[in-house]
């Protein structure tokens, strides 16, 4: 499927991201997720994470609940470890990507992983159905390796779920 579009898009308003405290000694940097954006629906936020070398040491996202939707990370540079009340662990670096399904509930942690590395990020939270709400909470983590890179004019980009320009993003059962 090729998207054509007949007119150039035109930004209509910039919203600054916002510097937002969040976890245990992180500060975020928040998009979506704020009173003008809520109109945003299945998106609910958008949080970059940009943690120097030396706050990677102290710092991170412990043990804390999610509940109905799912959140989508992407890393950078650096390494996240991640651990849940299910049991699930995992460690992600750069250009790798985890989707967490929360579902009914789940309690995890992500927590820096680098020796001496900068940690950067984002992590995209997306609102499930309410048919979906209460399904069993799953992981789903790949390799840079397995996420397709989709060349055009001008862009290049990691296709991480669905299909586009006969290519196939590792995601699957996205909600």
């Amino acid at each position: 499927m090729t998207i054509q579009t007949t007119s150039p898009r035109h930004v209509e308003r910039l919203f600054p991201a916002l510097a937002t405290p969040e976890g245990d000694g992180v500060t975020v940097h928040r998009t979506i997720g704020r009173r003008e954006l809520s109109v945003l629906d299945p998106f609910l936020l958008l949080d970059e994470m940009d943690i120097d070398a030396e706050a990677a040491k102290t710092v991170g996202f412990p043990d804390h609940p999610h509940r109905g939707f799912e959140t989508v990370t992407y890393m950078l540079s650096g390494k996240m470890s991640h651990a849940d009340s299910a049991g699930n662990s995992g460690t992600i670096g750069p250009g790798d990507i985890q989707w967490m399904t929360a579902g009914s509930g789940i309690v995890h942690s992500e927590m820096p992983a680098s020796d001496d590395e900068p940690i950067r990020g984002f992590q995209l939270w997306v609102n499930l159905p309410a048919k979906n709400k209460m399904t069993a909470p799953r992981y789903q983590d790949y390799e840079k390796a397995s996420i397709p890179t989709i060349k055009g004019d001008g862009y290049r980009a990691q296709l991480v779920a669905g299909t586009l320009s006969g290519k196939t993003g590792p995601i699957t059962e996205v909600s």
